[in-house]
C-alpha cells in the first residue's frame, strides 16, 4: 500500500497540537508516512508566543518518515490556510490525509484512511474518506457512504479536490435553484444552508461547508466508518472557531475498521442515524448562554405585571 502524505494545520495551541501528533505516532504507519505541517502566522501580538511554541515543538519532532514545517508569514485564518495548503500539496501529490490541531486519532486511523484512499482511488463519484462518525448506538455496516464531504479527519484525491468551489454564493444559489436545501440540511437535522448563507453575509469563514456543498452538488460521496477513529478535543474554549460543548464526543474505536470495496451509493439508513444524532438535545453551550443573557438584559422588567 502506498501511504499518503499527512497534512496537519496548526495555530496557537501547543498542548492540543502535541496530543494530536502523539496520537498519530501510535499508528504503526506513522513511521513510514510524510508529515507536512502548516503553521499559520499570529493574528494578534498575544498569539505570537504560542505560535512559536508550536513551531519549536514541530522542529524537535521525530517519528515520521519525513517532517516538513511550512511557516506562514502572514495570518491566513483557518479557511485560507486549509484551502491553500490542501491545494498546494495536491499540486504535487495525488492524495492527502488532512488533520487540524485539535483532533486526536485512533491507532487504526492511518490504516483505515490509506486503505480507503487506495480502494476508491479510481471511483470518480467518491469525494473523500472520513475518520469521524457522530455518536450513535445503531448497528451500522463496517463502512458506508453518505452524500457530500466532511471535515474532521479526512482524506481526498487531487481528482476530487478539483471540484472544490470556494464561491459560497454560487453554491448557495445552485442549491436553492435546484430545490436541494432540505436534503442539504439532512432533512432539517442541521442548518447547513444557514451556515452557507452566513458565509455569504461574512458572518463566518467556513471552508468546510463549501467543501460539503461542492461535493454534494456533484452527487459525490464520502466513506465513513461504523465507529469513530477521530475525536475532537477543541471544544474546551481554546479554539478560534469552537465553543464549549461535548455533544459530538465519542470514544475512539479500539478495533481496526476493515475497508473492503462496496458499491458507491448513499446508505439511507446510515444517513438517518446521522440525522438523528444531530437532532438529539445537547448541553447548553456558552454561546447559547451569552445569547440568552443578551436577550434578558434587553427586557424592561418594570413593565412586566406581577401575577395576581
Amino acid at each position: 500500500m502506498s501511504l499518503s502524505p499527512i497534512i496537519l494545520f496548526t495555530y496557537n495551541r501547543p498542548f492540543h497540537t502535541q496530543r494530536t501528533i502523539q496520537s498519530l505516532l501510535e499508528n504503526p504507519e506513522a513511521a513510514f508516512s510524510d508529515l507536512i505541517v502548516f503553521s499559520d502566522a499570529p493574528k494578534k501580538l498575544e498569539d505570537r508566543e504560542n505560535v512559536e511554541s508550536v513551531r519549536n515543538y514541530i522542529r524537535s519532532l521525530k517519528g515520521f518518515h519525513s517532517i516538513e514545517l511550512i511557516e506562514r508569514q502572514k495570518n491566513l485564518g483557518l479557511a485560507g490556510s486549509i484551502i491553500s495548503g490542501v491545494s498546494k500539496i495536491l499540486s504535487t501529490h495525488n492524495k492527502v490525509i488532512v488533520l487540524e490541531d485539535d483532533l486526536i486519532t485512533s491507532k487504526h486511523f492511518l490504516n483505515y484512511m490509506n486503505a480507503g484512499l487506495e480502494t476508491y482511488a479510481n471511483d470518480e463519484n467518491v469525494a473523500s474518506i472520513h475518520g469521524y462518525i457522530y455518536p450513535h448506538k445503531s448497528h451500522l455496516p463496517e463502512t458506508f457512504f453518505i452524500k457530500g464531504a466532511d471535515c474532521w479527519g479526512w482524506a481526498t484525491w487531487k481528482r476530487a479536490w478539483n471540484h472544490f468551489d470556494a464561491d459560497g454564493n454560487k453554491l448557495l444559489t445552485t442549491l436553492k435553484s435546484r430545490g436541494l436545501t432540505k436534503e442539504f440540511d439532512l432533512d432539517g437535522a442541521y442548518d447547513y444552508t444557514k451556515m452557507l448563507e452566513d458565509w455569504v453575509n461574512k458572518k463566518n469563514d467556513s471552508w468546510a461547508v463549501r467543501w460539503y456543498a461542492s461535493a454534494f452538488l456533484k452527487d459525490m460521496l464520502t466513506l465513513y466508518p461504523k465507529k469513530s477513529l477521530v475525536k475532537n478535543i477543541g471544544f474546551d474554549g481554546s479554539g478560534v472557531h469552537c465553543d464549549t460543548q461535548n455533544a459530538y464526543d465519542d470514544e475512539l474505536s479500539e478495533e481496526m475498521i476493515s475497508v473492503t470495496k462496496i458499491t458507491p451509493c448513499e446508505n439511507r439508513e446510515a444517513r438517518k442515524v446521522i440525522s438523528q444524532s444531530l437532532l438529539k438535545p445537547r448541553k447548553i453551550t456558552s454561546r447559547t448562554i451569552r445569547f440568552l443573557k443578551r436577550k434578558i438584559d434587553k427586557i424592561d422588567f418594570s413593565k412586566i405585571r406581577s401575577p395576581r
